[in-house]
């Protein structure tokens, strides 16, 4: 029997886990279809509480459903407890079951392509202090980070990550990034500053460590302004579309049974999707 599974937001039809999931599904061999749900807030909740009716079994669910679907699943993940936020679920038993993989996806994209990027890391510095920042706070303290600073225009909302993870996050103001910086072996943005349509973001990366990683989770252009700054001082990186590549595989081993592997040829299908719709620089 068919398997349907669908990514369920407001607005979606921009998705590209449709192209993702359907790689896969086609390179297994797998008797299943993964689509799209458009579903309005003032929906939503009905939409999940009746989940097993939609006719799916299972999706993910990106903004600004997440929290919604934390709060309709009989149970969570540890990482979904952690951030408050779901966004894998599936049914199980006629009840609905929910995961956060996005510190998975930001993690092991990192792992992939700087396998050494955890050695001797005493002090990260994360820039911006919203939603998909928290999950990065998260994954760097998981994998022993000793401080993540986290710089935010909004200095109580950077404050809420220490309330929240404790002492080894440290809140700082964005004038005063500068002086975080020095010498510096890992720089995060998870702002939205450098996204295509958005302000650039423009900060002095000279005072980074010459064997600083930069890395930023937008991909759209998929070398920002950032990580090209980074790239003319000799500076490692790593794009965001990795992360949306690699947070995709535990949903997709959930919902068909198959551990799906990220290649080289679908980062490259993402990649040509981009350019054919004028994203990718």
């Amino acid at each position: 029997m068919t398997r349907h599974v669908a990514i369920i937001g407001h607005p979606v039809s921009h998705s590209r886990s449709p192209l993702i999931h359907g790689y896969w599904l086609a390179r297994h061999g797998i008797d299943g279809s993964y689509g799209v749900r458009d579903v309005a807030p003032e929906n939503i909740d009905r939409f999940l509480a009746d989940f097993a009716a939609s006719g799916l079994v299972g999706g993910n669910v990106t903004v600004p459903h997440k929290e919604a679907a934390f709060r309709t699943c009989a149970t969570r993940d540890s990482v979904a407890e952690a951030l408050g936020a779901v966004n894998t679920i599936w049914l199980e038993d006629g009840a609905l079951h929910g995961a956060n993989t996005d510190v998975h996806g930001f993690l092991a994209n990192l792992d992939a392509a700087e396998p050494e990027w955890t050695r001797a890391l005493g002090e990260a510095v994360v820039l911006g202090a919203g939603g998909a920042a928290r999950a990065i706070v998260y994954g760097l303290l998981q994998r022993g980070v000793d401080r993540v600073v986290v710089a935010n225009r909004t200095l109580a909302r950077a404050q809420a990550l220490r309330d929240q993870f404790g002492p080894r996050v440290l809140p700082v103001e964005w004038r005063d990034l500068g002086g975080r910086l020095m010498g510096c072996r890992l720089l995060v943005n998870t702002t939205s500053l450098g996204m295509k349509g958005q302000p650039p973001l423009d900060i002095d990366l000279s005072a980074l460590s010459p064997d600083a990683l930069v890395t930023d989770i937008v991909y759209v252009p998929l070398e920002t302004p950032l990580l090209r700054a980074a790239k003319a001082r000799g500076l490692a990186t790593v794009d965001g579309l990795g992360m949306l590549l690699h947070q995709a595989v535990p949903g997709f081993e959930r919902w068909f049974g198959v551990r799906p592997v990220v290649t080289a040829e679908l980062r490259a299908l993402a990649i040509a999707d981009l350019k054919a719709k004028g994203q990718f620089a």
